[in-house]
Parts: C-alpha cells; structure tokens; sequence
C-alpha cells in the first residue's frame, strides 16, 4: 500500500500503548478498551476492517468471492485438481460441502468484518471532530455494507449481529441492512465532509462519499428497490476512482494467490465462459482488457489480466460500467425500455479513454429487439464482461433467471453455499443447508 503496510501501523501503535504499561503488555496485541477509546485507536481499526477484507491471500473476501462466483458458473476453470476445494466449486452440487475452505472464509472472514465494523460505529462516540467522526462513520460502513453484501451473495440467510445462536435473517433483509447503514453514514458524510485528519491516517483509495452511494446502489438493484438503486447511481462520479490499494507487503490476493500463476484457477476461455448468444463480440475491445494469451495454453487458453496483474495493482471498489448496468437494468424492470437501451449504451459505446479504469467495450449502440426479454438478457451479457472477476456471476446468473443445476445447459452448479460446520457447531439458529 501506499502507506506502511497495517500490520506495522498497528504493531507501532500498539507498541507505544504497551510500553507505557508495566505489565508489559504483549506489543502485539491491544485491548478493546484501548483500541476503542480514542480517534486513533478506532482509524487503526478501521485501517485493519480493509487489511481483513482484502489481503492474506485465499483467506481474504476478495479472493473467496472471486472463486466462489466465477467456478459454479464456468467464468473459471482449476488448472490443478490438487486444489480440492476449488476443485469442488467447479464440480458443484453436493460436492461442495460445509468444511470447502472457500466457503468457509466467505462466510468467517466477512462476519469478522462485520462485526470489527459493528465495534468501531458503536464507539464513535469519543470522536469530537465531525470530520473526522464522518471518515470513521464512511469507512466502517463501507466495511459493514461490503461484508453484509457478500454474504447475500452466496448465502440464503444469515445472521446480521453478533451474540450466541444469533438468529438468520433471509438474504434480502441482509442487503436491506447493508443499505441502511450506508444510508446513515450517507447523511454523518453530508453533513460533515470527512477531514484529512482521518485520510491522512488511514490507507489511501477509497472515495467515501461515492463508495457509499455506489454501494447503496448495488444491493438496492439486488434487493428489488429500483428507485433507490437508480437514485443512488445518480449521486456517483463516475470520473472518480475508489480503490482497494496494495504493495509487495499487503499484496493483490487474486495476483498473489491464482492469476500470477497456472496452479490454482484462470479464466474458461477468452469467452469468460459464455456461450452461444452471451458470447462476446468479436470486436468487444474489453477481452483484450480481461485477458492475454497464455504461454502454456496446455494448461490454460489465456490468463486474467485486468486489475490483477502485479502485486501491487490497486482492485477497483465498484466500477463506472456497474453504475451505467445498475441504471439500465433497474430501469428495465421498471418497464421504461427507453432509458433501459440509453444506459445500456453508454457501456457498449464507452471507449477505453472514456472510462476512469480503461474498460471499454467500443461497440456500435444496441440494435436488438426493443423487448424486455431481449434488452435484459444484453443487460446480463455485458454484466458479465464489464464486471469479470468481481464475484458478481453467481447473483446474476439467479437474478436473471439462467438456467441453473439441473436444468438443460446450466450455466450454475449450485444455487447458494452451505452453512460452513463451523458455524453450524457454534449456533443452534443454523438453518438447514440448501439442497444446492
């Protein structure tokens, strides 16, 4: 990252802490009551809600939502079985079970993130400064929302606090939490622009103000609320940047872990995995974007490029084509086709030069059938293409109702993930596991 790496910012403040303490304290571990108790201890900790989220490589959310969409929906293939648990992904149905490390970590890191990110909101109270206050509010919920909005994503119920035997809640009521606590740290960051006390302090790259209502804009789309996911796109720059900034300490997990080599995972084909009338166009300037040939194209035909190319290449949050897909499809299911098409258009003409990240497609305006069906199922395609690798296939693959396991050509393995045992052996309210 562009600052020290978290682990040395934590380690260097919690060895200030211990040292003025004769019990001599552990330098490496800090107190609740400590870390909660001051602005800095609460921007540590929130530097460290990013640090869990995206690195550790295959421990992070990043990398597991990464794999768990793209192998049960064919965007991914493993190119050595060695790797049983994304082994497993790939062949789906009841081979992926509750002990898959994938799935495991989707779920355990996330709720970690959640509940670290419940912990800071809780203690905002001891930050004077109201820019400040904004920039932890922004940030931890941010983190909250992020991690919410995972577990909707492959799980049908999940817990949304933290306590013994907490209760599930069904996905939509999760995504629905998601927004409500971006929506409040909306209004703190409206009120009070966030202070460069707090970006100073914390990692560099993440644009509070437009994450926030780039993400409200994501689950609103997920959870049914058109109005809202197009209400909220209105409010995102698209010319800014928020990103998820890495280096050779705090390392890219997709780089480090899968798409710097050819032992765990590649892109299907330079198809991304689509087929017949989802295949790209031949002139669809964004697969040179998305992929290079492969030097051994024994083992895999091509390699992901993208934002995973080095260690340190920063990971988009949200990208501009995904606000221009929310808009299109929320006005679809709306039944107002004309502004569907017209924001359908903006990501088919987009040129690379066009875009904050230089994803561009270059292609001429939509010229198919001025029909629902039709104009969705080019929605979904181009969901596909723009958002590569974001984790996102699986909720589409469902949300637009692709054919699924079971079904003639099924383009899903499985519909949602397991419980993980872990969490089934410590919570009596577990649901049963989904069939697939």
């Amino acid at each position: 990252m562009k600052k020290l790496p978290i682990a040395i910012i934590a380690g260097l403040l919690l060895t200030q802490i211990a040292c003025s303490n004769k019990e001599y304290l552990n330098p490496s571990t800090i107190s609740q009551s400590q870390a909660v108790s001051s602005p800095d201890g609460l921007m540590t900790l929130s530097n460290g809600l990013q640090y869990r989220y995206t690195t550790n490589g295959a421990l992070s959310v990043l990398y597991a939502r990464t794999a768990g969409a793209g192998l049960t929906t064919r965007e991914e293939f493993v190119l050595n079985v060695g790797n049983l648990d994304e082994a497993n992904l790939a062949l789906g149905a009841s081979n992926v079970s509750n002990i898959n490390s994938v799935v495991r970590n989707l779920w355990t890191q996330s709720h970690l993130v959640r509940s670290n990110a419940e912990l800071i909101l809780a203690n905002t109270g001891v930050v004077a400064e109201a820019g400040t206050k904004s920039g932890i509010v922004g940030y931890a919920s941010i983190f909250r929302g992020l991690a919410l909005g995972t577990l909707g994503l492959f799980f049908e119920q999940s817990p949304i606090t933290t306590g013994d035997n907490v209760p599930f809640v069904p996905r939509v009521q999760v995504f629905k939490e998601a927004i409500s606590t971006l929506e409040s740290a909306a209004t703190q960051v409206t009120a009070a622009p966030v202070s460069a006390n707090f970006t100073g302090k914390v990692v560099p790259g993440i644009d509070i103000p437009n994450t926030i209502q780039a993400l409200i804009a994501r689950y609103a789309l997920f959870s049914g609320d058109y109005d809202k996911a197009l209400a909220a796109t209105a409010k995102v720059d698209l010319t800014k940047k928020s990103v998820f900034n890495f280096d050779d300490n705090t390392r890219n997990p997709l780089f480090e872990v899968t798409f710097g080599n050819l032992n765990v995972f590649q892109p299907t084909n330079a198809s991304l995995g689509l087929m017949g009338a989802l295949a790209p166009d031949a002139a669809d300037k964004r697969i040179g974007f998305l992929t290079r040939p492969s030097t051994n194209v024994a083992v895999a035909p091509v390699i992901a490029t993208a934002f995973y190319t080095a260690n340190s290449a920063p990971v988009p949050v949200y990208l501009p084509g995904e606000m221009l897909l929310i808009q299109a499809e929320a006005y679809a299911r709306k039944g107002d086709l004309v502004n569907a098409v017209t924001a359908l258009n903006k990501v088919l003409t987009k040129t690379a030069a066009q875009d904050a990240f230089g994803v561009g497609a270059g292609l001429p305006a939509y010229a198919g059938a001025q029909t629902a069906d039709a104009i969705l199922t080019e929605i979904y395609r181009n969901r596909q293409i723009e958002l590569a690798y974001q984790g996102f296939r699986l909720e589409d693959s469902r949300r637009f109702n692709r054919p699924g396991p079971g079904a003639a050509n099924a383009e899903r393995n499985r519909n949602f993930f397991p419980y993980p045992l872990t969490e089934r052996n410590n919570n009596t309210s577990t649901p049963a596991d989904p069939a697939i």
